[in-house]
Order: C-alpha cells, then sequence, then structure tokens
C-alpha cells in the first residue's frame, strides 16, 4: 500500500516556502478573503445543519467548548474553562469568563444546554439531534410527538457551570464536544427564531453580515471574540458555486481566494502546477471514499458476493488513472490520524485478489449484471465507471454504471430506498475519533446507516466500546467491531480521502485543516505591494506575442503545506 504521505517537496504547515517573498508579507487585517462554498441546506443553526456547505459557515459563527486542532485534529478547549469525569458517564463543565454573542449577551451554562435541549426535542425535527444520544433522557425527549423538552441528564449548576449524564459510560464523549451540533446558541434565537435565521447571532470569531441565496455568505471578523486564536483577516466572503470548474478558473485568476478542493482534471498531465504555482496543497483528510450495497435487496444478502466485488477493484489502478496518484488506498474504515485506528484491518479483503475474488463470486451463484449509481453533480461518473471496469474485468460479469442527476434526488432516492444500485457513499469526519467511522454507518437504525445493514454482534461491539471505562480499551473494542463490519462488507472502502486545495497569490500563511476547511485563524493575507509582481507577471502571459512560449513566474508565496 502507498504511503498516506506524499513526497513532494512541501513547507511546513503555517510556514512560508523560501524565495516567494513570504519574508516581506505582512497581515492585511481588515480585508475579507473569499471562500468557495455551496448553498447550505438549511437555515445557520448548528443543530440543524450536517452537510459540508452549511457547517463550514457554522464554524466561523460560532465556537463550541473543545475546538479541533488545524494540523492534526486533537481537541483542545475553547469555550470550556474544564471538563472533568471520573466514570466517563457525569461530566461537569466549566466555561471560561469573558465569552459573549455577537449582540454582546453572554455565554453562560444555559447557552448550551438550552441550545442541546432544543436539537434533541423530537418535534424540532433537528438533523443533528443523533449526536446527543448518549445524554441521559434522550429517548423520552427525542420522540417524534414528545411534550419533555428538557433532556434529564442535563442540569445547570451556575453561570458557568453544568452537569451532563450519559444514560451509560461514553469514553469518546469529550471528542465530540467539538461537533458544531453541541454549539451554543443565544437567548435571541429562542425569542425570535425567524429575526435569528434572517441574522444568525453566533459565539465565534465571525459575525454574520449578509446573506444572498445562491450567491453568498457575508461575514466579518467579531472584535469580541474571547478566543485565544484571534483571527488575521477582516473576514470571510463565502461564494456560493454551482460548478466545481468555475471556482477552480477563478481562483487560478485571483477571482476567488481559496477553494477546498480542485476538479479532478486539474490533476491530469499535473494541469495545476502550471495553473497555479506554490498556490496548492496536498493532504490526506478526515474523510474516506466508499461504495454501499442496498441491503434491501435479496441479491447482496450473500456477503461472498460483497466481499468478491471488493477484492475485483484494483484500487491503486483507479487512483493512478483517475486521480493522478492523489488518493491513498484504504485498508480499511478509519483513515489516518483518527483516533483509535489500527493499520490493514480489511486486510485481503480490501486488496486487490483476482483469483480469490472470482472464487467467492462464482460459489455465491450471483446472477444478472451489477449496476453502481451516484449523482453527477458532482465528478463521480468517471472513477466510478472505472470501479465497474475492474469488476467485469476480474468477475466476468457486466457492471454499467447508472447516474442520478443532482445530490438531492440521489439522496431522495437512497431515503426512500429506491435505489437498488451499489451506490456511492462516503464520510468526513464530524469529530476525530473511530467512533464517528462506525456508529453512524453501521450500528442498526443508525440516522446514516443508508444500506440497512444489521449484524447484533457488530451493535454489540459498538455499545461496549462506547461504554468502556478507558479510551485505549474502548479503541480495542472498536477495531474489533470495525473487522467484523469488514467481514461482512456492507460497504466497500475504496480510498482515503486526499483533497488538493487551492489559493490566490495573495494568501500566506494557509493551512488546510484535516476536515477539508482553511484555518481561518492562521491565514493572513498579503499587502498590496506583495502581489503586484504576480499580477504584472499574468498580465505579460496574457498579452505574450503569439508563437512565443510563455514564461514561468513563481506568483506569490505558498505560505504553508505541500507547495507545488
Amino acid at each position: 500500500m502507498r504511503s498516506t504521505l506524499t513526497t513532494r517537496n512541501a513547507a511546513l504547515p503555517g510556514r512560508t516556502v523560501p524565495g516567494t517573498n513570504g519574508a516581506s508579507t505582512r497581515a492585511a487585517r481588515g480585508t475579507v478573503i473569499s471562500y468557495h462554498g455551496t448553498e447550505p441546506e438549511n437555515a445557520l443553526i448548528p443543530g440543524h445543519t450536517t452537510e459540508s456547505g452549511g457547517v463550514k459557515v457554522i464554524a466561523a459563527l460560532f465556537r463550541g467548548l473543545v475546538s479541533y486542532d488545524p494540523v492534526d485534529a486533537h481537541p483542545r478547549n475553547a469555550v470550556a474553562e474544564s471538563i472533568t469525569t471520573t466514570d466517563s458517564t457525569v461530566f461537569t463543565i466549566e466555561l471560561k469568563r469573558g465569552w459573549t454573542f455577537h449582540d454582546g449577551t453572554p455565554v453562560t451554562a444555559s447557552s448550551f444546554v438550552d441550545a442541546w435541549n432544543h436539537t434533541a426535542h423530537g418535534p424540532n425535527k433537528m438533523q443533528a439531534a443523533s449526536f446527543l444520544a448518549h445524554i441521559e433522557g434522550f429517548g423520552e425527549v427525542n420522540a417524534p410527538d414528545s411534550t419533555v423538552t428538557e433532556l434529564s441528564g442535563l442540569k445547570v449548576v451556575d453561570d458557568h457551570t453544568f452537569v451532563v449524564t450519559l444514560s451509560a459510560p461514553f469514553s469518546e464523549f469529550l471528542v465530540t464536544l467539538g461537533c458544531s451540533a453541541f454549539f451554543p446558541l443565544p437567548k435571541a434565537f429562542f425569542d425570535d427564531r425567524a429575526a435569528y435565521e434572517a441574522h444568525p447571532i453566533g459565539n465565534g470569531a465571525f459575525r454574520f453580515v449578509s446573506r444572498e441565496l445562491e450567491k453568498n455568505i457575508l461575514l466579518e471578523r467579531y472584535e469580541g471574540y474571547a478566543g485565544e486564536d484571534k483571527p488575521q483577516i477582516g473576514g470571510v466572503d463565502f461564494r456560493i458555486y454551482a460548478d466545481l470548474g468555475d471556482a477552480y478558473h477563478d481562483v487560478v485568476a485571483d477571482r476567488l481566494d481559496y477553494l477546498d478542493v480542485t476538479p479532478f482534471w486539474a490533476l491530469e498531465g499535473s494541469r495545476y502546477l502550471d495553473d497555479l504555482p506554490n498556490r496548492t496543497y496536498d493532504r490526506t483528510y478526515l474523510g474516506i471514499q466508499t461504495i454501499t450495497f442496498p441491503l434491501y435487496d435479496p441479491r447482496y444478502a450473500d456477503r461472498r458476493v460483497r466481499q468478491a466485488i471488493s477484492m475485483a477493484i484494483d484500487r491503486v489502478k483507479l487512483i493512478d488513472k483517475i486521480f493522478q496518484g492523489h488518493q491513498a488506498p484504504s485498508d480499511g474504515l478509519v483513515p489516518p490520524a483518527v483516533s483509535g485506528r489500527a493499520e490493514n484491518q480489511g486486510g485481503e479483503l480490501c486488496s486487490y485478489s483476482p483469483a480469490r475474488a472470482r472464487e467467492l463470486f462464482e460459489a455465491s451463484g450471483f446472477e444478472g449484471d451489477i449496476e453502481l449509481t451516484s449523482n453527477i453533480d458532482s465528478p463521480n461518473q468517471p472513477w466510478m465507471e472505472e470501479v465497474c471496469a475492474s469488476v467485469t474485468e476480474t468477475l466476468g460479469v457486466r457492471c454499467r454504471f447508472v447516474s442520478i442527476p443532482t445530490l438531492g434526488e440521489f439522496r431522495r432516492r437512497l431515503n426512500a430506498q429506491e435505489v437498488t444500485a451499489v451506490f456511492r457513499s462516503g464520510w468526513i469526519a464530524d469529530y476525530p475519533s473511530i467512533e464517528n467511522f462506525l456508529s453512524p454507518m453501521f450500528r442498526t437504525g443508525a440516522s446514516d446507516n443508508v444500506g440497512r445493514y444489521s449484524n447484533p454482534a457488530v451493535d454489540a461491539l459498538l455499545t461496549a466500546a462506547d461504554t468502556a471505562p478507558t479510551s485505549e480499551q474502548a479503541w480495542d473494542l472498536y477495531q474489533q467491531a470495525e473487522r467484523a463490519i469488514l467481514q461482512d462488507m456492507p460497504t466497500v472502502p475504496i480510498w482515503y480521502q486526499s483533497t488538493l486545495s487551492a489559493w490566490s497569490t495573495r494568501l500566506r500563511t494557509v493551512q488546510p485543516n484535516p476536515f477539508r476547511e482553511l484555518d481561518l485563524y492562521s491565514v493572513t493575507v498579503a499587502e498590496q505591494d506583495d502581489t503586484s509582481g504576480a499580477r504584472a507577471a499574468r498580465r505579460r502571459r496574457r498579452r505574450r506575442p503569439e508563437g512565443l512560449p510563455a514564461r514561468k513566474v513563481q506568483a506569490g508565496s505558498a505560505g504553508a503545506g505541500r507547495s507545488r
């Protein structure tokens, strides 16, 4: 297996690449940077935001009890002064003084408790409610017609102290507390929700200015932010793009400052190296790409079929052909840098083993064709067609790709169990724990268990891991559960997600975090004279006489990461 680390030349994260004028840069503190975005599904309410377009805006507007380090994702206290427990069941949380919401009201213990109660209450239909499921009283409060509005496991002691009691020990609870489902809400939300939705009020480093649907969300730096990690920029303009290619062209032309992920075609022939010299960063983040079987279709009931398809996929060939080597083949369900991860959990089942794959497939007696499906409003078709080609070549069965036009339609069909093809799936961590890559997708009845997988032995292992007295003991049980899931192979791991992010010539100290987002607290902007040379170089390239070769110019400082 390839290393998940690339071997290309790189600067250390947060530092300046030598020879690119970085020494002369100073933060332009009043400057608003533009950041590629997608239209959030819902209003900007932390407990109702679970998709990436909304989560990265929420992360700028709010700060939770803990935050995650932008380099390795380890949790560290933010609003919390301390979080203590002796039994992983009862947690006493004390808050730091001086934190305020953007309307000037204080952040108190009730700000967290009221927000969590609202998220958990079933009739409110909050999408992130399941993250609170470990708290005592969740089942009663979360019932669709519940009249109980307060979790019995939450008690406010005073303005800066509250106690959380879980229904059973959960050693990973502290790690989860940086997830947006656990963010606080101001009193203004409960007084007038419609007014809040029109003008969200958080407690984070940036406050809301304006929003135009399908166009942009504008935030400005909040000078009253109480965190130690003060941002160096004046604000963020999240620009909504329907087409990733348009965003790529805009960042190349310096019309967009930051792009989380470049389109796969920019990797072909290393095009991005010419388009974006010294302005990209390639890293594996806390995500995995998979395909999942619709286990409500009896054709996929035999796990030998599922195992055979996994071993029929030449992951290395796929990654080299489609992504020019910019992904890392999966050896299990949990990516690197996640606490509790063990290497090579899948063994042969996650490797290209054509002889064994054919043996299992023939023994299963599978009849008919194999279909793969995905939405095609993002670039999924090429790699899924390559998966089909590998399956056909190895197993001798016809495999074809069936497209679904949009992500919305794809999700609707999945939720209605109308999809009978093997479907594209995947996961980006909500928090950096092995538990987050197992329980939401593979526990019976879990919210993201779209393929309807169920194994009582796996459920028992996950429950035992949740209630283990220490993280180390929990990790061992989660790893046992992972191996059992991989034997069943309800979901086929393909690769650990890697992203090639890109930025404009004026950004400095660029640090993409492990959740595939820009660290807005460390990024800086060069003063105007520091980018004038790069602009002049682009003008010279545009105006060069026909027939003369373009002169390659190093445009600005990469500032961080694996520079190109």
